[in-house]
């Protein structure tokens, strides 16, 4: 009887699993039988828009974060698929800084011409995993919203994709009770013409800040303040947006500051980051960490050393994104099917992972990490029939998008990379980023 394989989530990571199988079979490999569980309409994880938040329409939680006019904040030279590139998916070249839908076409693309999507059932989430250690497998509970039926199934392995930017981080302040506008975290940011003519304040110094800063300000907030615990973001900002450090309290009207300065807000955005969120699984299966380039209790960053017929994809911060979910998928696959063999001992799975933290531990760069992350692409992507890339022309491209967003953080993403797969210069886009209020599809792809 062949192996059954549980693969939690139809996001970038689940979606990885499913072509590492198919990729498989398609080379005369018998591969298990497998299903997949999307607690969505349909696939794509976060990079499927939907303008709900809070409950979504099965009264679960509204699992996207993207919102409106969101576009790619890395070049997407460096998130490129190896075996399915830009060109081949659109026909032509296009410019390195696609928006959502572009993106979401993308990564349709490759697995609607590997053709998974019979493996996948939506509307329904996981609600309970457990292990038996009588019979070494795995019962899955799941809630069938299209029929409002809750059965279980038995798997031998199952692999967690449900990703981590979807359930919100949200601090309290002082004074956020009574507050008189409206608090929100990233998550739940859907428009950026809502605050139109506002005084906006972002809580947080990450990429969410500076992205949702940056769309606030293209679709004309009256002024923005951000705020950070540790450091700036420190790029050259508007006129109309200044640096803080640390919020300390807010009143109906006012927020103020560490420095004892204060401002006058409409709103507050809660860039406050994600949770690691997996209510579906037992204590002993459930991976605890904060966002970090290496989590503990993962070998090879993917298998649960405490029981590696449980795996989990894409858990760690990401420099890297489709192309890491690929290597760990293809390196899971591989370990399903006997075709890797994992150390003997947990303690031996447990001291390579202690190595990398180490390793991670002394990382201070964003190139030291940039090289970190390439690094362990780089070793399982060795293990495995992934087709190989140029890791550290990544590298490099990450590198002169940093010099780009430090040059102009409001028109980085008019720059155009060379792309790692094909070697095909990318074009500049028709409309320079600040200008291009129409993020469609058909618009982004139009000659001018």
């Amino acid at each position: 009887m062949s192996l059954r394989v549980a693969i939690i989530g139809a996001g970038p990571s689940g979606l990885a699993q499913l072509r590492a199988f198919q990729s498989a079979q398609e080379k005369g490999a018998e591969i298990p039988e497998i299903v997949c569980y999307e607690k969505q309409s349909d696939w794509g994880g976060l990079w499927n828009y939907s303008w709900r938040t809070g409950l979504d329409e099965n009264g679960e939680p509204a699992h996207s974060s993207m919102y409106r006019y969101l576009w790619s904040n890395g070049p997407k030279e460096c998130l490129e698929f190896a075996d399915y590139s830009f060109e081949e998916h659109f026909g032509k070249p296009i410019a390195s800084y696609p928006p959502r839908e572009v993106l979401w076409d993308y990564i349709k693309g490759r697995v609607e011409k590997a053709g998974v999507r019979d493996y996948i059932r939506f509307n329904c989430p996981v609600r309970n995993v457990t292990y038996c250690e009588e019979s070494g497998q795995f019962t899955v509970t799941v809630h069938d919203h299209n029929t409002d039926i809750v059965s279980s199934e038995v798997f031998d392995h199952v692999i967690v994709a449900s990703g981590h930017f979807s359930t919100p981080n949200v601090p309290e302040y002082e004074g956020f009770s009574t507050f008189g506008g409206r608090i929100l975290h990233a998550h739940d940011f859907r428009d950026a013409l809502e605050f139109k003519d506002k005084d906006i304040l972002l809580v947080g110094a990450s990429y969410s800040a500076e992205d949702i800063g940056s769309q606030c300000y293209k679709y004309g907030a009256r002024s923005l303040v951000s705020c950070y615990r540790s450091a700036p973001m420190g790029y050259k900002w508007p006129e109309n947006w200044e640096e803080k450090p640390a919020l300390v309290k807010v009143d109906n009207d006012t927020a103020y500051f560490a420095d004892g300065s204060s401002k006058k807000i409409d709103a507050i955005i809660l860039c406050t980051g994600y949770l690691h969120y997996f209510p579906f699984l037992g204590e002993e299966l459930r991976l605890k960490t904060g966002n970090r380039l290496w989590p503990l209790d993962l070998y090879k960053g993917v298998a649960w050393e405490a029981n590696p017929k449980l795996f989990y994809l894409g858990m760690q911060d990401q420099w890297y994104t489709f192309n890491m979910f690929d290597a760990q998928a293809w390196y899971v696959r591989d370990l399903i099917m006997g075709k890797l063999d994992l150390p003997g001992t947990q303690q031996e799975m447990t001291e390579n992972s202690m190595a990398w933290r180490e390793r991670e531990l002394t990382l201070e760069t964003a190139e030291e990490m940039f090289t970190f992350q390439g690094d362990y692409i780089l070793e399982l992507i060795e293990a495995t029939d992934y087709p190989t890339f140029d890791i550290e022309g990544v590298r490099r491209t990450f590198l002169e998008w940093k010099n780009h967003k430090k040059e102009n953080i409001m028109a980085f993403r008019d720059n155009a990379y060379r792309s790692l797969m094909t070697g095909t210069m990318s074009p500049t886009h028709h409309t320079p980023w600040i200008d291009a209020l129409d993020d469609s599809l058909e618009t982004y792809l139009a000659d001018k």
